[in-house]
């Protein structure tokens, strides 16, 4: 059976566990996978660019934000936002009594993007991250997730589906699979992006 949309995932899921009765309950495996799948995915094809206008201290994160790849000042001279800790933060801080002009750092406080210095005029800022996955539901049939890794999604919710069903032998089984599967997804991702960067010899001149 092909894999490519919410029902045909639900249908799966029922067809590997030879259950016909798990119709309510299904949904919640994928719910259970998507999660798990956005702390441990990591992949080109869910990251995610956004541009903003700062010119305050605290600044929204996008509504899909999952993880910080790189902060940039793109305005003028463009310049990388190092990140920081909330307690490096307010050392920074404290050392320069809480001085404005450029941001050269940025921490992840109460859920937006924090940064010091404050800024002293509008700066364009563009932020490379991590996209939260588009969760699947009877409106949202389809994600990329879904389209080039259902695999993922089966063997995910079939992992959640063995404490329900409390079939503890299966946990190891899927489990395996599962963890397989996410670490081939994140190193395709690397191969992609950095597959053609081998090393280069040296030769040395005379």
């Amino acid at each position: 059976m092909a894999i490519t949309t919410y029902a045909e995932l639900k249908a799966s899921i029922a067809d590997f566990l030879n259950r016909d009765d798990l119709t309510t309950v299904a949904p919640d495996f994928i719910t259970l996978a998507e999660a798990d799948m956005n702390r441990r995915v990591r992949h080109w094809r869910n990251e995610g660019r956004a541009t903003a206008q700062i010119d305050t201290q605290f600044s929204a994160l996008p509504a899909d934000f999952g993880e910080t790849i790189t902060f940039h000042v793109t305005s003028g001279s463009m310049s990388q936002i190092e990140l920081l800790n909330k307690s490096e933060m307010l050392k920074q801080r404290a050392a320069s009594n809480d001085s404005v002009g450029k941001p050269r750092f940025y921490a992840i406080t109460a859920g937006e993007i924090e940064v010091f210095p404050t800024p002293d005029a509008t700066y364009t800022t563009e932020l490379y991250y991590y996209k939260r996955i588009t969760s699947l539901s009877d409106s949202n049939t389809t994600n990329d997730i879904l389209t080039y890794f259902p695999d993922a999604y089966l063997y995910g919710s079939l992992v959640h589906s063995a404490p329900y069903l409390k079939d503890d032998a299966r946990v190891a089984v899927w489990g395996s699979i599962y963890a397989q599967v996410l670490a081939d997804i994140n190193s395709e991702s690397e191969a992609t992006k950095f597959g053609g960067t081998g090393r280069r010899m040296k030769i040395k001149a005379y």
